[in-house]
């Protein structure tokens, strides 16, 4: 099959080529891929930046998003069957979805939004989910909460805005003078233009804040909680309790320790909670999700898509962090 793939680290490396047919085991999900997103955690990967804590066997086919349909099941597998139209976050041990066919574990696995094409299904999964589990199952937003969501234009972002705007939250986000009233338009309250404004010094008495972004923007996060508030990262630093979750290294396990205790003292002397987030494949949560799109609480926002040819050339345009939504590649 063909497959975008690396075999060795660093920005430029990865192109097109040839591999063997993925191995089915008896709960995989054999799936012929139609669409897959593009991510700034395949760029990261790339680069070699998580090796660490995700240690991948190369050569390694990138991805982490995917729309499609089941060609064949394992001998246990029960929820799905060849035909289904399927979208999925793969778990990230066994990433891989720039390619032709991938096997994916049938518990990270969802029906596709009947009302979305492949391209639009395949922009959902990893950013989706991410917003999910910060605003839902660690922050546990609810009903005239104040939350801040950081980058609301990007893919995390515009997801984010329009779940916690369903949640019933009072919703702000920053973003640039040219997308001010398009984020307004997915649900945002309040818009600071991080070009003419600093955020910390308008807003005051959030309960949430989510991060996507730097130290810098991390650490003014703190100033425009109230007692009590949640900061979430997923663009960290990481903390100790995500190398015990991941079952790292003693010395992996201090370095994040480390890594993380600048952040939390300060959050700790403010009297608020710093939590990093690292999100994981979760079918069940992807089902809900996929119940408030074909319900229309929640859209995709699709940047541009790109031909499966031109995987590079999209990794590219990620890097540089100016896509509104998500970049899709295009692959049957």
């Amino acid at each position: 099959m063909k497959a975008f793939f690396i075999d060795r680290y660093g920005k430029h490396n990865g192109a097109i080529g040839e591999l063997p047919e993925p191995a089915v085991g008896v709960h995989d999900v054999l799936i012929q891929v139609h669409a897959a997103s593009v991510n700034p955690l395949d760029a990261k990967i790339r680069t070699g930046e998580f090796k660490r804590v995700l240690p991948y066997t190369l050569p390694l086919v990138l991805g982490n998003d995917l729309a499609g349909v089941v060609v064949g099941i394992g001998s246990a597998v029960t929820r799905f069957k060849p035909g289904d139209a399927v979208y999925a976050r793969p778990p990230e041990a066994r990433i891989g979805t720039f390619a032709q066919r991938i096997a994916v574990n049938e518990n990270a696995l969802a029906l596709k939004p009947a009302n979305l094409s492949m391209a639009e299904a395949a922009s959902l999964p990893l950013a989706a989910l991410t917003a999910w589990q910060a605003l839902v199952e660690i922050a546990r937003v609810k009903q005239g909460q104040k939350v801040l969501i950081h980058a609301g234009s990007g893919g995390v972002g515009t997801l984010a805005i329009q779940l916690a705007k369903h949640l019933g939250a009072v919703v702000a986000t920053t973003t640039s003078t040219a997308n001010i009233e398009w984020v307004k338009a997915l649900g945002a309250d309040v818009v600071i233009d991080y070009t003419q404004q600093d955020f910390a010094d308008v807003l005051h008495g959030y309960d949430v804040v989510l991060n996507s972004l730097g130290a810098n923007v991390l650490e003014k996060s703190l100033k425009v909680l109230k007692p009590g508030g949640q900061l979430i990262s997923i663009s960290g630093p990481p903390t100790l309790q995500f190398a015990q979750a991941r079952g790292l290294s003693w010395p992996l396990k201090q370095v994040m320790r480390l890594l993380s205790r600048r952040i939390r003292s300060k959050a700790r002397k403010q009297g608020v909670h710093y939590d990093f987030l690292f999100m994981r494949a979760e079918g069940t949560q992807l089902r809900k999700i996929t119940r408030l799109v074909e319900a229309g609480v929640i859209r995709p926002v699709v940047d541009r898509a790109f031909p499966f040819e031109s995987t590079a050339e999209a990794l590219t345009y990620v890097e540089q962090g100016r896509a509104k939504g998500k970049v899709t590649l295009i692959i049957q």
